[in-house]
């Protein structure tokens, strides 16, 4: 059954910016509405891979499957038009822009009046205002600018545009990055919201305490070769980060 198979497939995936080996025959799979664990040391090939997934750049070598069918993608708006949306650790986020207008920045509904195509503001703040509530955001008015929200309310506008734009994948780099434990908290409710609403999540993290609570499996990467996989339940937190630290199991 189609619910039964991964949403994505990455193959033996292999990547090299001139003399360095970043990515050596790395295969992964996500499935429908699981959070992965995506784990290792600064250069261990986590973003390479991802970016690799998410259009910014192609494998040397390697296949990707995408609900079961082979996929290229030649720019990140290819993967975007399939499903695939990237939560930055740089939140592309604008200050000085009102939420509902970071909210639809790029896609902004319009309407017509004569030959003139104008901002539709009422609906822009309707949906902004109606899809953060869903994802578990309160704001007092999507009419207030990003520069006010904390680190946590931003990762949360991300994910609820990424959700209201149909992601069937969301890739979350380094989402807990600066944020209090208590920010910290927020975000993995809404991590666990974006699962429950019908998304596969990829998270990247190089601290293994920011994704256990939420994540179902683990992969491991060590300069560019995956040297683990697992369940949760296989293995505390703990065993992880011995695992990380070593380079191998």
């Amino acid at each position: 059954m189609q619910q039964d198979l991964p949403l994505v497939r990455m193959v033996s995936i292999g990547k090299k910016f001139g003399a360095v080996q970043a990515l050596k025959n790395v295969s992964i799979e996500v499935g429908r509405k699981e959070v992965l664990g995506l784990l290792g040391d600064n250069g261990a090939g986590k973003s390479t891979l991802i970016k690799i997934l998410a259009g910014v750049f192609p494998p040397d070598r390697g296949e990707i499957y995408f609900n079961e069918e082979p996929v290229e993608f030649s720019s990140p708006k290819e993967a975007r038009a399939r499903g695939i949306e990237t939560v930055h650790q740089e939140l592309s986020l604008v200050d000085m822009m009102t939420i509902s207008r970071n909210f639809f920045l790029g896609r902004e509904p319009t309407k017509g009046i004569g030959s003139i195509a104008l901002l539709d503001k009422k609906k822009m703040d309707k949906e902004c205002r109606r899809v953060i509530a869903k994802i578990g955001v309160r704001v007092r008015s999507p009419d207030e600018y990003v520069s006010i929200l904390s680190g946590g309310e931003r990762q949360a506008i991300s994910i609820g545009r990424a959700m209201y734009f149909g992601a069937k994948l969301l890739i979350l780099d380094e989402p807990m990055n600066a944020l209090s434990v208590k920010e910290t908290r927020i975000v993995i409710e809404h991590i666990k919201k974006a699962r429950e609403l019908g998304a596969s999540i990829i998270f990247i993290t190089h601290n293994v305490y920011h994704v256990y609570p939420v994540a179902d499996r683990f992969v491991i990467l060590n300069k560019g070769i995956k040297i683990g996989e697992f369940d949760k339940k296989e293995m505390a937190a703990e065993d992880v980060i011995e695992i990380i630290a070593r380079g191998k199991l």
